[in-house]
């Protein structure tokens, strides 16, 4: 079989640069390991808002990265937008690159760098040579007075999604063991376990969660042997937060136990065992980003704040439909959890309360409210969660 050279679109735009042929705009597709989508353009004017979608994988993970490009779609709807997109672009300098190309070649003044290691020191260094473009990073915590004013965050409390996802494998959990798998022990990724596990317990308050850390984003080797040795452990409902949930549904699926999902719908992937899930809805998030810019407002002129949250009620997550085995009785218990999200009465860091070493975490009398920015700084697993952050 003859070989087939496919071309990044970084590639693509160095050959275009050391040939002079600026005039070529047609993009080249590629392969896994390099894939790029084509620049779209949705609706008129003679001057489109040209905004860039950066993401760390593919766009069918059927996890992170679908999530954005599936928000990214939505705004490429909107009448005057174009967007240029990149996949699979490292969290090293390819991502800085990659930000240079989409500025300079595509005329982008909007940039969602999506993944969390594109942050710092790539975005941070880029904003400061761009000071003009805005970049809008999903994760990251934007300091006053340290980081260019260019640079935003954002992010959702999708602890919340976790929580009642958490009600209802609390609820149909048969050996009160459930298992999560994480990629790396930082704080958005602590808060998911806590959260999931505090929302089980609620209604099952002996259930534990076994927490197993693979290391990375996406190590679909670790994520199935991870599973599997849960699976073996009679941990019977099991949960991640990885870049991409695929491995572990299916794992889950085969070895006939239940799973809840993450980032987007895994539903398909696993159709007797499917729960729920916690989405993003980044569709919404990124369409009030467009409509602020419109207005005339930025995150120089202060009129973006730099620091952007949003949770159930705010349209930036939502919960996956219930699936097949969920009880009328675990719907009934979530629903109500839910609702408590939608109307601001729902607590879930309310003290006394301790870590997995019996160590108190929130003194009595304390609350956190989810835009609490303590909460984005937890580096402990709750009583109840079977491991460690430096595991």
């Amino acid at each position: 079989m003859s070989k087939r050279i496919y071309l990044s679109r970084r590639q693509v735009v160095r050959g275009l640069l050391a040939t002079t042929a600026f005039g070529v705009t047609a993009k080249l597709g590629g392969c896994a390991s390099t894939q790029e989508t084509q620049a779209t353009t949705a609706g008129g004017g003679d001057n489109p808002l040209v905004i860039g979608f950066i993401y760390v994988g593919p766009k069918d993970d059927y996890g992170y990265n679908q999530a954005h490009a599936e928000g990214a779609a939505g705004i490429a709807k909107l009448p005057g937008v174009r967007i240029v997109e990149e996949a699979n672009v490292p969290e090293t300098t390819a991502v800085e690159e990659t930000m240079r190309n989409m500025i300079e070649e595509d005329g982008a003044t909007i940039l969602f760098p999506t993944s969390f290691g594109y942050y710092d020191p790539h975005i941070l260094k880029i904003a400061q040579e761009y000071p003009e473009v805005q970049f809008f990073h999903c994760g990251g915590l934007y300091q006053e007075g340290v980081h260019p004013q260019n640079v935003g965050s954002y992010f959702g409390y999708i602890d919340e999604a976790q929580y009642v996802a958490g009600v209802v494998a609390g609820q149909t959990s048969k050996t009160g063991k459930l298992g999560f798998i994480a990629a790396k022990p930082i704080p958005q990724v602590l808060r998911n376990i806590n959260s999931f596990t505090l929302g089980a317990r609620s209604v099952k308050p002996e259930i534990t969660t076994q927490v197993i850390f693979t290391g990375d984003w996406a190590l679909p080797v670790k994520e199935a042997e991870a599973a599997n040795s849960m699976a073996d452990q009679s941990i019977d409902v099991i949960t991640c937060h990885v870049d991409s949930p695929k491995v572990v549904m299916e794992t889950a699926e085969k070895r006939g136990i239940f799973c809840s999902g993450y980032h987007a719908n895994q539903a398909a992937l696993a159709p007797k065992g499917y729960l729920t899930g916690a989405e993003w809805d980044w569709t919404q998030v990124y369409t009030n980003y467009v409509e602020m810019i419109r207005a005339g407002q930025t995150l120089m002129n202060g009129g973006i704040p730099h620091l952007v949250r949003g949770g159930l009620k705010d349209g930036f997550l939502k919960l996956s439909p219930y699936g097949t085995a969920v009880s009328a009785d675990a719907r009934q218990t979530a629903d109500a959890a839910k609702a408590k999200f939608m109307d601001g009465s729902m607590i879930v860091y309310r003290g006394e309360l301790k870590d997995n070493t019996g160590k108190v975490v929130i003194p009595a009398g304390k609350d956190f409210q989810q835009q609490d920015q303590e909460l984005e700084k937890m580096n402990w697993l709750v009583s109840g969660v079977v491991g460690n952050v430096s595991s």
